[in-house]
């Protein structure tokens, strides 16, 4: 972002209300140029259509977690999916609090480090040339052990 010439708040506003990395990621360079509202909208739905199939698996495990299930959906990303599909909760525990909690730590340290990535991307200059495997790379981890857990 700042790359592009917008300030550390954009970023900090964008991971605090769109909360999906990877649209956020496109919506800088889609800032800048005039706007579309249908191809934001057909991208969004396509980059983010794995939230579907992330919903769908969790129906059963967010039913009856009442006044945090709004969060809870809101709050679904790679990190919080993986960790709440997979884990045992503790009888002692409640399930939803657990959940909540593993949530609510994905969400303030992913706006955090937009912010702190907003704040000193400036400062900072890095060669990040050779790592664009590194997400694709976690994705097959994830899927892998997704396969292996069900």
């Amino acid at each position: 972002m700042h790359k592009l010439g917008f300030n550390f708040l954009y970023p900090l506003l964008m991971a605090a209300t769109i909360f999906a990395g990877s649209v956020e990621f496109v919506i800088g360079n889609l800032l800048v140029q005039s706007f579309q509202p249908l191809t934001v909208l057909i991208l969004t739905a396509l980059v983010n259509s794995r939230h579907i199939f992330y919903g769908i698996t969790m129906l059963k495990k967010y039913s009856n977690t009442g006044k945090l299930k709004p969060i809870l959906i809101f709050g679904m990303c790679d990190e919080s999916f993986s960790l709440n599909a997979t884990l045992k909760v503790p009888t002692d525990l409640d399930r939803s609090y657990v959940y909540f909690y593993i949530t609510a730590f994905n969400y303030f340290s992913w706006v955090a480090g937009a912010g702190l990535g907003g704040l000193l991307g400036g400062m900072i200059n890095l060669n990040l040339a050779g790592l664009d495997f590194v997400m694709t790379a976690l994705f097959i981890v994830l899927f892998t052990e997704q396969l292996k857990n069900a």
